[in-house]
């Protein structure tokens, strides 16, 4: 086992502290674009889902349907059910339907050419969220909604390593990856490399890299639980994943395998689930890296109005959020995103007077 002795702990414990205090500082103020056209009425918007079982999607369709419906849309929203067919018959679906704008919930455009060629020609908007690498204009994106997943990650990342020295354990990490998704990728490479280069403590390990995929999560991870456990033993004292969806299928396994010593920290999204028992503070899930997901549903009608309109995408990047226990008391709420005031600030760009 190996235990703390950088100078550079401090330092470390600091900015990680920062991150916090800076989350709940920029709730207070918002950062957003405040200038853009008004609203575009009567438009058709088709929403395809990657998966209803992840409720970050569905958290999202519910911010863009509250925006749409103020701004006279009419929104459809569609479960592609984590199928690749599925979402592919959603998007001939919204194609043949004549939709103006579809939004890509939370799965890529990639494999999908012949829907595309169609899209292209029909001039479809398309619009995502978490539906590319990383944040912005894409190829076949009007944008990409999103926060940087490698600031996600490496918030989560360094968040483990501070709870690590704070309770002078040793840090054994297993990383829950799904590898279809190039962001996951992503996220799971700065989390692996954040983890060994350990900064400010000493014996830092990346256990395990696991491809679990998201939709086969709540039957997979029971299974793959006390296959780890019987792998790394005492090693394995936290996990880290690219979603909270792992660790809503966790605690049971981990309790039967009396492993209720391991402590979990996910890089995304910040589900209500895993709000919840944040909040709680009886989890052995201690943080996630939240991002704004109604807000960003927001973002998305903000985005999809500019298009409409013939103007170029705003260019905002949210920030991501770190939730703990001590967050969501100081706020009084597990409701992160209650004074973030994004309803009002895009109220203000599309009817403005």
């Amino acid at each position: 086992m190996h235990y703390p002795g950088s100078v550079r702990t401090t330092s470390l414990i600091v900015a990680t502290a920062s991150l916090v205090s800076a989350a709940a500082l920029a709730q207070e103020k918002w950062a957003g674009p405040d200038t853009g056209p008004p609203a575009q009425a009567g438009k058709t918007v088709v929403y395809i889902a990657s998966d209803f079982r992840n409720g970050s999607v569905v958290t999202v369709y519910r911010g863009l349907q509250e925006a749409a419906q103020k701004l006279g849309w009419r929104t459809t929203v569609v479960d592609g059910a984590g199928l690749k067919d599925k979402q592919a018959d959603a998007l001939n679906a919204a194609i043949a339907g004549n939709a103006q704008a579809i939004v890509f919930g939370g799965f890529e455009p990639a494999g999908f050419s012949a829907q595309l060629a169609a899209i292209e020609h029909k001039k479809i908007i398309l619009v995502g969220w978490h539906a590319a690498k990383n944040p912005g204009p894409t190829k076949e994106l009007f944008t990409n909604v999103a926060t940087d997943p490698l600031d996600v990650a490496r918030t989560a990342a360094t968040f483990v390593i501070q709870d690590a020295m704070e309770k002078k354990r040793p840090l054994g990490v297993i990383i829950f990856n799904d590898d279809q998704f190039a962001v996951a990728n992503a996220k799971t490479d700065a989390m692996k490399k954040t983890i060994e280069a350990c900064h400010g403590y000493t014996g830092c390990r990346v256990l395990a890299v696991e491809n679990v995929l998201i939709s086969k999560a709540g039957t997979e991870i029971p299974k793959v639980i006390p296959q780890l456990v019987a792998t790394h033993g005492a090693a394995w004292t936290y996990s880290l994943a690219i979603n909270d969806v792992y660790f809503d299928a966790m605690n049971f396994p981990l309790r039967e395998a009396r492993r209720s010593d391991i402590l979990n920290v996910s890089a995304g999204d910040g589900s209500s689930k895993a709000l919840s028992r944040i909040g709680w503070g009886m989890s052995q899930q201690l943080a996630t890296v939240a991002e704004p997901l109604k807000m960003q549903g927001y973002q998305l009608a903000d985005e999809l109005n500019r298009a409409f309109a013939g103007e170029a995408p705003s260019g905002y990047l949210s920030k991501p959020i770190l939730v703990t226990t001590r967050l969501i008391k100081s706020l009084g709420t597990p409701n992160i995103e209650a004074d973030l005031g994004f309803e009002a600030a895009y109220g203000a760009i599309w009817f403005r007077k």
